[in-house]
């Protein structure tokens, strides 16, 4: 017989894109997600956003960067997210 190990199993983490709106906090940024939606009422494309908390151990992101996030474990009360990568930098 051959011997089975136990796999971890792989999750899926899901990952999003957005702009530094504020990165004041120490090891922390605020990351506004946007998204274009279809308004039933109003027969139009809209934009909705959101915002979330992102560690950046290294503080390297800046007010402006466009950056990719990833789900994390609970980091603190709000925080649920970290960077994975800058992918544009501010001017």
């Amino acid at each position: 017989m051959e011997s089975r190990e136990k796999k971890a199993p792989t999750r899926h983490r899901t990952t999003k894109v957005g702009v530094v709106v504020s990165d004041k906090m120490d090891k922390t940024v605020v990351v506004r997600v946007e998204r274009r939606m279809f308004h039933a009422a109003y027969q139009k494309v809209v934009k909705r956003s959101a915002r979330f908390k992102a560690h950046d151990a290294a503080n390297a992101c800046g007010v402006g960067d466009k950056v990719e996030i990833i789900e994390s474990r609970p980091l603190s009360r709000d925080k649920h997210w970290a960077v994975r990568r800058i992918l544009e930098k501010a001017r």
